[in-house]
């Protein structure tokens, strides 16, 4: 598989401490970031005031992103005072505030200059998934002091791999790194004909086809190959089949047929969120399968619950005198957000329940809620570093959770 690199897309990122002054109407009627001089090496260190587009963002892990396309005023505010060092700030407009003044003092400002659009603005909770997920997207780190920027110059490295996880971030802003397998087209086509098949045929079709891997050896490597593989033959297949769809047209006689349009648009968005769900299921089940494990998907407990995997399976849920300590539940959600609670009540003979996700990152304050709850979260290897180190000594990997059901089922 081909590799694309964050440098592809931006040519660096800042992170700050946001103070009272700049985003708090009880603070300060000021229009305007301060600490953000670093940014000279990316925006220039022009004499007069110089307007640039500007895309402000709020970021809340549970709820859709806030965003406003509007400009910014990049200046040195000490023009007048030349014996000081320059100091430039980028003022904002009032039309802004709505979106810039949700964060309050201590919350972190991102600034990601990407090579071709406006400048991303993007500021977020301090302690948030969000936070913590932009941090390593971008190989920043956290700042105490407000006028102390963290800084990455991308013209001058690589940067970050896109993943499937680092491209699942640069959503977050915007930002859609799409990596195709455009000599697998043909062989889809051939395969599927002209539309989108089964998730199970096509899960399977991609493990059949992806780069080599051993789900015994290795079952996360395993995993997070197929994971990548399939949403880059699907993402090959998408532009085909949509490109098809839109060179016909939207239009009912000499009018744009605006309805079926949207409708389209949403069955696209629809398509993606629920397949890569689907997608983590089947793969999931494959690697349990490879590793000779007894489980059953879909099982239904009390309350018509069902969980996504139930080890070694229902005959022995609903069989009171099976030990409770041999059965494993484990819940499967590609991403986390709220809906993790969800878990919770899906089966209750098992007290310590298991819930596998692909989501980067995922607070100190949610982990420390699952824990208290006794749900253990499973992460492939590879997202741990994602996670602060006070984490990752909790999470479980892949194999560690199956050597764990091994165990239950000897």
């Amino acid at each position: 598989m081909k590799s694309g690199y964050l440098s592809e897309y931006f040519i660096g990122a800042a992170a700050k401490t946001l103070a009272g002054t700049e985003v708090d109407p009880e603070t300060s009627r000021g229009h305007e970031y301060q600490g953000v001089d670093a940014f000279r090496e990316f925006l220039g260190s022009p004499d007069n005031k110089q307007k640039i587009p500007v895309t402000y963002i709020w970021l809340e892990d549970d709820s859709p992103p806030a965003r406003f396309d509007l400009e910014g005023t990049w200046y040195n505010s000490r023009k007048n005072q030349p014996h000081r060092e320059p100091e430039y700030r980028l003022y904002y407009p009032a039309a802004a505030e709505e979106v810039v003044r949700r964060a309050r003092a201590g919350d972190t400002l991102f600034f990601c200059l990407p090579k071709k659009g406006p400048l991303l603005a993007v500021s977020c909770a301090s302690g948030s998934a969000t936070e913590q997920q932009l941090f390593w997207l971008f190989g920043l780190k956290a700042k105490s002091d407000r006028f102390d920027t963290s800084k990455r110059d991308l013209r001058r490295e690589r940067g970050q791999e896109l993943s499937f996880t680092a491209r699942y971030i640069l959503e977050l802003v915007g930002i859609e790194a799409i990596l195709t397998e455009d000599e697998w087209l043909d062989p889809l086509l051939k395969q599927f004909g002209p539309e989108f098949p089964l998730t199970a045929d096509f899960s399977e079709f991609a493990r059949k086809h992806s780069p080599k891997t051993d789900p015994k050896a290795d079952p996360d490597h395993a995993l997070a190959t197929w994971i990548e593989f399939e949403e880059r033959l699907f993402r090959t297949l998408e532009r085909y089949i949509v490109g098809q769809r839109i060179q016909q047209g939207f239009m009912r006689g000499r009018k744009a047929d605006v309805d079926e349009f949207v409708s389209f648009s949403l069955s696209v968005q629809n398509r993606r969120k629920s397949r890569v769900g689907f997608a983590l299921e089947h793969h999931l089940a494959a690697v349990f399968k490879s590793n000779s494990l007894r489980f059953q998907r879909g099982s239904t407990t009390e309350n018509n619950n069902k969980p996504d995997f139930l080890f070694p399976g229902t005959a022995e849920y609903v069989n009171s005198k099976f030990p409770a300590s041999k059965l494993v539940m484990l819940g499967s959600k590609s991403t986390c957000k709220d809906r993790w609670r969800q878990v919770l009540s899906e089966a209750k003979r098992i007290e310590r329940k298991h819930l596998f996700t692909l989501e980067p990152g995922i607070s100190e304050s949610q982990t420390s809620e699952m824990k208290a709850k006794q749900l253990q979260l499973v992460l492939p290897s590879s997202l741990h570093e994602t996670y602060k180190p006070t984490q990752q000594r909790w999470l479980m990997n892949l194999k560690e959770f199956m050597k764990f059901v091994s165990s239950t089922q000897t």
